[in-house]
């Protein structure tokens, strides 16, 4: 695939789609086609489609879809925030690209595209999301494009399906933090 991407904001039509895309990414034997499985850690669900619908009808936030000639290939999603001092900052998440187009430069693209909206159109000044901890190596791939380990943890919400089965005890997300100038 060499055409560009192109970016817009999700629609209600896109619910399946979305759907379809992050559980491809992250669960299931098909995501082990990609970098980004979590199949090893989770079982269960990802995403469902009553957690896009809500973050389509969240008014601060944004589901965002990168699509190469017309086909959904990466989405993620930002939610406004109030940051340190009231400053404005933005969280990221629901990221996800394809399996066979990963480590291809689209989740680069995503993410830069993420960081643009978030700075140019919200005024944030940070961008924090939580990756699971035994992710060291999609934790690895954040730092070089900026993002900062902040020793913080978020503990992983054992007991709740919506967030998937665990495979392993000891579950955290740790999170990262990139200033964005």
């Amino acid at each position: 695939m060499t055409a560009e991407l192109s970016f817009r904001t999700a629609a209600e039509a896109d619910v399946p789609a979305v759907v379809t895309l992050v559980e491809s990414a992250y669960r299931g034997e098909r995501s082990r086609a990609g970098w980004t499985t979590e199949a090893d850690l989770l079982d269960g669900r990802r995403t469902g489609p009553d957690e896009v619908e809500a973050a389509l009808a969240d008014p601060a936030g944004r589901l965002l879809l990168a699509e190469r000639d017309g086909e959904l290939v990466a989405c993620c999603r930002l939610v406004r925030e109030a940051g340190r001092a009231g400053e404005p900052a933005a969280h990221f998440g629901m990221f996800a690209v394809r399996p066979d187009l990963q480590a291809a430069g689209v989740g680069r693209l995503m993410l830069a595209e993420a960081e643009r909206v978030v700075r140019e159109e919200w005024g944030a000044r940070r961008l924090e999301m939580q990756v699971l901890t035994p992710r060291t190596s999609l934790i690895a791939w954040y730092e070089r494009r900026g993002y900062v380990r902040t020793g913080r943890t978020v503990p992983f919400p054992y007991g709740d399906e919506r967030f998937g089965v665990p495979r392993m005890a000891g579950l955290a997300f740790e999170v990262l933090v990139k200033r964005l100038p």
